[in-house]
C-alpha cells in the first residue's frame, strides 16, 4: 500500500469536508441581515508572536494571512466595505526595525493585492488607502498609488486600508476640508454657511471613499478600547464586538458568533 497516497487521500477528504462546512455556515449566515461595512482594529499581532516564540515581523506577516482570510469570508458574505486598521499614527514611536518591517511588508503586500487574479480582482473590490499618507516612505506611497490605480474602477466592493491612521487626524482634517468648502461657497453666492454634522461628516476619509456608514466594529486579542479609530463613524449606530483571539489566529469560527449577534440585534431592532 502507498501511505503517501493514502495520507494525501485523506488530506484531500478534510479539506473538502472543511469546505463544504466553511460553504454551508456562510450560506447559513448569508440567510439573515448581513452588515454593510465592517471594520477590524487588527490587534494581537505582537502578542500572538511572542506566543509562538516567532519574531515580531512574522507576527505581522501572519496577521496579513488572517486579513485575507477574513475579508475572503466578507466578500462571500457580500459585505459591501471592509475597514481595516493597518498602521497607526503612533506607531510611527516603535522601534525602527519594527517600523521598517511594517513599511517593507505593506508594500509588498499592496502589490501583492492587487496582482491579476488575487483577491481584489476576483471579487471586484477598489482598494483605498486612507490616513496622513505623506508621512509614509517614498517607497510605500508609490505602492499606494499603484494600488488604488489598479482596482479603481472595481465597484462591487470596498477596502479600506487605514494607514497612516488616527481618528482624531480624520476629523481635524474634515473639520478644515468643511471650513474651505463653505468659505468658498461664501465668496461664490455671499451669503454665510452654517457648518454643520452633516458638512463634516460628508469630507470624513471613509465618505469620500464612497464607503456606507458602518455597522459593526470588531477589535481582537482581548482589549476592549477603539485606540483612535474611526471614532466619528461609531457614534451612531455601530455595534462593537471585542474578540479574545489574537489577529493572526481569527477566523471563521470566531466570527460566526459576532455575525450571529449583529443579527439577533439586528431582527430584535422594531420596524420604523
Amino acid at each position: 500500500m502507498d501511505l503517501s497516497l493514502v495520507s494525501r487521500s485523506v488530506q484531500w477528504l478534510l479539506h473538502a469536508a472543511a469546505t463544504h462546512s466553511r460553504n454551508a455556515v456562510l450560506a447559513a449566515l448569508a440567510a439573515g441581515p448581513i452588515p454593510r461595512h465592517i471594520a477590524f482594529v487588527m490587534d494581537g499581532n505582537r502578542r500572538y508572536a511572542r506566543s509562538h516564540h516567532k519574531r515580531v515581523q512574522e507576527g505581522h506577516a501572519d496577521g496579513f494571512v488572517a486579513l485575507r482570510r477574513i475579508l475572503d469570508i466578507c466578500l462571500r458574505l457580500d459585505v459591501r466595505c471592509v475597514s481595516v486598521y493597518a498602521f497607526a499614527i503612533e506607531n510611527f514611536k516603535r522601534t525602527p526595525e519594527e517600523v521598517d518591517a511594517l513599511m517593507a511588508l505593506a508594500e509588498t503586500k499592496l502589490l501583492e493585492l492587487c496582482q491579476h487574479g488575487d483577491l481584489l480582482h476576483e471579487y471586484g473590490v477598489r482598494l483605498n488607502v486612507l490616513g496622513k499618507t505623506s508621512l509614509l516612505p517614498p517607497h510605500v506611497q508609490a505602492a499606494i498609488r499603484k494600488a488604488e490605480d489598479m482596482t479603481r474602477h472595481n465597484d462591487r466592493a470596498i477596502l479600506n486600508l487605514c494607514m497612516p491612521y488616527a481618528a482624531r487626524n480624520e476629523i481635524a482634517t474634515a473639520v478644515d476640508r468643511a471650513v474651505e468648502h463653505a468659505l468658498s461657497k461664501e465668496t461664490e453666492h455671499g451669503s454665510q454657511h452654517e457648518i454643520t454634522e452633516a458638512d463634516i461628516a460628508a469630507q470624513l476619509m471613509t465618505t469620500r471613499a464612497g464607503s456606507p456608514p458602518l455597522d459593526l466594529l470588531v477589535r481582537t486579542s482581548g482589549v476592549r478600547r477603539l485606540s483612535d479609530f474611526l471614532l466619528w463613524q461609531c457614534c451612531e449606530d455601530t455595534q462593537l464586538q471585542f474578540s479574545s483571539t489574537y489577529w493572526p489566529d481569527f477566523g471563521l469560527w470566531d466570527f460566526v458568533p459576532i455575525i450571529l449577534d449583529y443579527q439577533r440585534r439586528a431582527w430584535s431592532v422594531p420596524a420604523a
